[in-house]
């Protein structure tokens, strides 16, 4: 039977991973892989995740399953980090998944099993696994305009009208912070239109939030999440602890449902229950129950959540950097909008060709959409980018 499979397209960022190690320049620089990375190039265990881990180690006496859809305590530590009292705790239904991407998967699952003829609008870009999942679940994806190249902002009237084709039945995706690939966002009076459009078209919205804490600061970065989840009936969550726990490799992650009154809750619950039954069946606990010991121990929360702070201001001062680097060297202050995105991801806006420039004289790895990893760069490197860059004529 196995002769009857077919190739399946290679990993575009695994495939740029394999050419950067094989690459022999000491003055490469890799922007592509979506890791954050300390000024030494590593991408460090949190001081709150060693201690989490050693009282695990101490006071843990069994392994045994965890429920469907994982420990409770969990899911109410991370309701109240991304929600807060947004909405009555009662109105969300929540399952553990094995991170952000598991969370994902089951939203498009849960939405396929509510709604089978449910569009999904998503912005033109995004992550590309969103595109990948839904079109291997058969789930017609509908783009909507999102990055302006010119500008490297949001085209937020192009992605407004595309938003008011949507209908009652559909859902719009939905970047909560950090946008991913552009490091672009949405202003707050630009959610605020979202969120009007959403409430006249009666379409669903669906977040996903991998990055709090990584652009404003935790509470700022789930301020239009609060704010939507508050003013629609109903939507989908999507959180991931990889990013700001730094616990890539535990794959912790969440799905909310969030329901106009708690009377849909119990549904939404054993049907997040069901998903997870026959997808994995139990999900993975480590990552999760170190999450919940920082979030609920003030002293490991306090430490962990000045790390973060640490961590988002040094990607902050890496893009003000490059900034004032680049428009130092052009002369130019066409890059202004570096300074301006948020977290992890920048697009420059260029050609895929130029991208191969840039590569192939210059030894910069991104991304062919030319989406690049500013937590990729250091003091060092900052430099060796922005003459590449002028020099390649971006």
């Amino acid at each position: 039977m196995f002769e009857k499979l077919m190739a399946q397209p290679a990993d575009k960022i695994l495939a740029l991973m394999q050419s950067y190690r094989e690459d022999p320049r000491n003055t490469k620089v890799d922007l592509g892989v979506g890791v954050y990375k300390d000024a030494t190039g590593l991408t460090p265990i949190m001081r709150a995740v060693k201690a989490a881990e050693h009282q695990l180690w101490e006071r843990q006496d069994s392994k045994v399953y965890t429920g469907l859809t994982g420990d409770p305590a969990f899911s109410d530590a991370m309701i109240a980090l991304v929600l807060d009292d947004a909405v009555p705790r009662g109105n969300v239904a929540a399952a553990a998944t094995p991170g952000g991407t598991g969370a994902v998967r089951q939203a498009f699952e849960m939405i396929q099993m509510a709604q089978p003829d449910a569009r999904v609008f998503v912005s033109d870009p995004t992550w590309p696994n969103h595109i990948s999942i839904l079109n291997y679940l058969g789930i017609e994806v509908v783009p909507y305009r999102y990055f302006d190249n010119e500008t490297r902002g949001v085209d937020f009237n192009g992605m407004i009208e595309d938003l008011k084709t949507a209908r009652k039945g559909d859902v719009v995706l939905l970047h909560g912070c950090c946008h991913n690939p552009t490091g672009a966002n949405l202003n707050s009076a630009e959610w605020d239109a979202v969120i009007a459009a959403l409430q006249e078209t009666g379409a669903t919205p669906m977040i996903d939030i991998a990055y709090q804490g990584f652009g404003d600061g935790l509470d700022e970065d789930a301020a239009a999440t609060r704010k939507l989840a508050a003013s629609v009936p109903e939507c989908l969550i999507a959180a991931s602890c990889s990013k700001n726990f730094g616990i890539y490799r535990e794959r912790t992650g969440l799905l909310m449902a969030v329901s106009a009154d708690s009377s849909a809750t119990a549904l939404n619950q054993g049907t997040l229950a069901f998903l997870n039954r026959q997808n994995f069946s139990f999900p993975p606990d480590h990552g999760a129950r170190l999450v919940t010991m920082i979030l609920t121990d003030a002293t490991l929360r306090a430490n962990w959540q000045a790390e973060l702070e640490d961590v988002r201001k040094s990607m902050l001062n890496l893009r003000s950097q490059l900034a004032s680097e680049l428009q130092r060297l052009s002369g130019s202050d066409r890059f202004g909008f570096l300074a301006q995105h948020r977290g992890m991801f920048s697009r420059l806006g260029t050609t895929p060709e130029m991208v191969e420039k840039l590569r192939a004289d210059h030894g910069i790895y991104m991304v062919g959409d030319s989406r690049m990893n500013i937590a990729g760069l250091n003091a060092q490197t900052v430099p060796i980018l922005a003459k590449a860059i002028v020099d390649a004529g971006i």
